[in-house]
Order: structure tokens, then sequence, then C-alpha cells
């Protein structure tokens, strides 16, 4: 019974171990292309997103000191006022 087991799964598994043909040339030159293009797309993005980010963290610290506070707090979350318990 194993022995079937054994050869049922080398069966199911052989189709993995099939290897794909090399491109060809215009395949390989299509395929640089493509990623030539996604690279520049992702890099537009990535300015895109920059830009965003520069904008949100001017009007942040625009609106703060509107506020009269200050841009930073060190990172710390304010907790309302409420005290933290000491053990």
């Amino acid at each position: 019974m194993k022995r079937w087991i054994l050869l049922a799964a080398l069966l199911l598994a052989a189709p993995t171990f099939a290897a794909l043909p090399p491109p060809t040339p215009e395949e390989a030159a299509a395929a640089a292309a493509k990623k030539a293009k996604a690279d520049e797309a992702s890099k537009q993005a990535a300015e895109l997103l920059d830009k965003a980010q520069d904008r949100a963290v001017q009007n942040y610290r625009q609106n703060q000191s509107a506020k009269g506070q200050s841009g930073s707090n060190g990172g710390a979350k304010s907790n309302g006022g409420a005290k933290m318990p000491t053990s």
C-alpha cells in the first residue's frame, strides 16, 4: 500500500519538474521593455508618494502651529490627561 501511495505521489509531482523552453529573442526583448516600463512607473509612483507625504507633513505642521502646538511631540501619544497606573 505504501508503494502505491509513493508511486502516486511521484506521478503527481512529476509535472513540477518540467522546464519551460527558453524565451525567443523577441519574447526576451518584449519582457525587457515591459520590465523597463514597470520600473519607470514604479519610480514615478514613488516620487508622487514622496510629494504627497511632504504635503501632508507641511499641512500638519501648519495646522499645529496655527493651534499653538509644536509640530512634534517626540513620538509620544497623548492619553487624554489620564493618569497611568504605577506598579
